[in-house]
């Protein structure tokens, strides 16, 4: 099997240009660059009533980069949606070399099953991380809403992290019901253009997302346009402040708001998703 040199990969991205496959098996990569782009303004994303209702209930578990080649892999697999796929073994072993690098990143949706207490991956997405450009390419769901829960878990943490777009290559029906808008590939190479150019925040992301539990409940600023509340500098972005938030929850929220285990207000990981994405600028 041929390889993707990685180097060139990263280039072609940084250029608006990716890699695709006619099918599974095709040995075959081209590459692409669309006449028009689907991206979703962060503080565009549209949650419906049940799919808030899904995030805040925790139903579905939500890691990050913790299963990464078998996300690609569910994503390269014939499902009953879909007969062929267009990643092929030479971009699934690209990416999960740039994943190795910790360029690449996914968000994986986890389901306790009740009757072997087994948890099961029942969805996820992956991507590619180009300065202040999260380049999302694939997306599954094995269980209802499981894809629009890691998107909207994905939203949530570009935000927190400084990362001002998020490219999501075609329009389809699923994408625009949840805010994604089509500009043209002129209008979007501009906007990497201003974007690639960000670096990864040198500063922990444990010590310095927020620490007034305002920022969760709106009583202080929230989210600045483009979502840099958790970047330490203009310019910087960080992918894994939002972990930094969740690992300081019951600190810095239910602490500083005087909430207790019993309150029907205490928070949760999916009450703070859903809270960070109804703030906007």
């Amino acid at each position: 099997m041929m390889t993707i040199d990685l180097d060139l990969l990263i280039k072609a991205y940084a250029s608006g240009i990716f890699p695709m496959a006619d099918a599974r098996d095709d040995p075959e990569t081209f590459w692409v660059e669309p006449k028009a782009r689907a991206i979703i303004p962060l503080d565009n994303f549209r949650m419906s009533r049940s799919l808030r209702k899904t995030i805040r209930s925790d139903r579905f578990r939500v890691s990050t980069d913790t299963a990464f080649a078998n996300v690609i892999a569910i994503c390269a697999a014939e499902a009953g949606d879909r007969r062929e796929t267009w990643i092929n073994a030479e971009i699934e072993a690209a990416f999960n070399q740039l994943h190795q690098l910790g360029r690449a990143h996914s968000v994986e949706c986890w389901l306790r099953d009740d009757e072997t207490g087994q948890e099961n991956l029942v969805g996820g997405l992956y991507g590619l991380a180009i300065g202040g450009a999260f380049c999302g390419e694939s997306m599954f769901s094995r269980s209802r809403d499981a894809s629009k829960v890691a998107l909207a878990w994905l939203v949530a943490r570009l935000k927190v992290g400084g990362f001002p777009l998020l490219d999501c290559q075609f329009m389809t029906d699923h994408l625009a019901s949840l805010g994604a808008i089509e500009i043209s590939q002129e209008a979007y190479l501009e906007e990497l253009k201003r974007v690639r150019g960000y670096v990864p925040s040198s500063v922990s992301p444990i010590r310095s997302p927020i620490k007034s539990a305002g920022a969760f409940f709106g009583a202080g600023p929230g989210l600045a346009a483009g979502g840099a509340a958790g970047a330490a500098v203009s310019g910087t972005v960080s992918f894994g402040a939002l972990d930094g938030l969740l690992a300081r929850l019951d600190e810095d929220v239910r602490g500083a708001v005087g909430l207790t285990e019993s309150s029907d207000e205490s928070s949760s990981p999916g009450k703070l998703i859903a809270q960070l994405l109804t703030q906007t600028s």
